[in-house]
């Protein structure tokens, strides 16, 4: 949705951290949009008691606009938390007080899971107050896909067509099921709310059959938030954490997966992780190849680079560049060669070493 840039933005917003037994690296680029729609949240220890060792990342792919994205962001977090934790108080005394302060219920995995889906419906109930998205002077919306990570589970949500991914004893052992129209699940519920799935798109229009925001088609009488045009019903998925088989965790927006299948992103990162523990320089090299955002999680104790994988990968990078020098000083009739011309020349070039999981493009 919206325009697009005659050339993309290259510049890049990155992030890393550690903590809880993990690293996490971030990166994100504007790309050919005009402007920067997507956001994101990186939390380390949740600020609630007895949970400073739970974490949170999620990335939003915001559209027409970035006021949802940037709010889910930022709040988009306490909601969870506020509908998984709960509150029981002591009785009222005679004079009305209620003494001591409430205490915090222990979230159960149910109290967790019921807590992600209330939260996402509070959060999207809420921005609708606003009095420009209520008025239809911005009509953004946003996908939302995280992880909630407790010592033990894994908490997988998405809401919409970005998508998570976790890598365990070297293999794709999960991914989140994307929410597009032409799924016939969706399209039962657009049909039923009087709508219908032209072009693969809500109404021919929108690309994703759930979303925060995106109001506009939200407003079926008589039907309630979760049977709307455009759903904010997250899928939540459980996972017993595998502390000695967890590799990597990727979170990113569907820009990523329009390139690449979940193995291949996932041996392009396990081929990178094997070169640097830079997760931010693993993200960009994602970003430079497919130009959307993405977030990769790497449990600590599993990260190593490896001695022969840097080798090999200072030759290859070594003998590209030989290769472009000699093409750049040897112009031909037309000139100096294009960048297309280059990687065509690369492309069929024998002598090559290996290439890693992405090709040419991931150089």
């Amino acid at each position: 949705m919206g325009a697009f840039l005659d050339k993309p933005r290259t510049e890049k917003h990155n992030l890393h951290d550690e903590g809880n037994g993990l690293r996490y690296g971030l990166s994100s680029m504007q790309g050919w949009r005009v402007e920067m729609e997507d956001a994101h949240t990186a939390v380390l220890g949740l600020p609630a008691p007895g949970m400073t060792d739970w974490s949170f990342f999620a990335v939003y792919d915001g559209h027409a606009g970035s006021k949802v994205a940037n709010y889910c962001s930022k709040h988009l977090l306490e909601h969870i938390m506020s509908a998984s934790l709960g509150t029981q108080g002591p009785p009222a005394g005679p004079d009305g007080s209620t003494g001591d302060p409430p205490a915090l219920a222990p979230p159960t995995v149910e109290n967790i899971k019921t807590g992600i889906r209330t939260g996402f419906l509070k959060i999207d109930e809420h921005m609708r107050s606003f009095s420009d998205l209520r008025n239809g002077m911005d009509r953004s919306g946003s996908t939302a896909v995280g992880i909630l990570m407790s010592p033990e589970h894994f908490f997988f949500v998405n809401c919409g067509d970005s998508r998570g991914v976790l890598y365990r004893n070297s293999n794709v052992c999960f991914s989140t099921l994307d929410h597009k129209p032409c799924n016939p699940r969706e399209r039962e519920r657009i049909q039923n709310a009087g709508g219908s799935v032209m072009i693969q798109r809500v109404n021919g229009s929108l690309a994703v059959s759930r979303a925060l925001g995106d109001y506009d088609y939200k407003c079926v009488d008589g039907k309630g938030p979760t049977e709307q045009l455009v759903s904010p019903e997250p899928e939540v998925y459980e996972m017993v954490r595998a502390p000695e088989q967890d590799q990597f965790i990727v979170l990113a927006c569907d820009g990523i997966w329009d390139v690449m299948t979940n193995e291949e992103l996932c041996e392009f990162v396990k081929s990178r992780l094997e070169v640097s523990d830079d997760l931010e320089r693993v993200c960009n090299e994602v970003v430079d190849t497919c130009l959307h955002k993405c977030c990769v999680s790497v449990f600590a104790q599993r990260s190593q680079v490896s001695e022969e994988a840097v080798r090999k990968d200072a030759e290859l990078n070594k003998y590209m560049e030989s290769r472009v020098e000699e093409m750049l000083s040897r112009p031909g009739e037309e000139g100096f060669p294009d960048l297309v011309a280059v990687m065509r020349s690369l492309s069929t070039d024998i002598g090559m070493p290996p290439l890693p999981p992405g090709g040419l493009a991931s150089k």
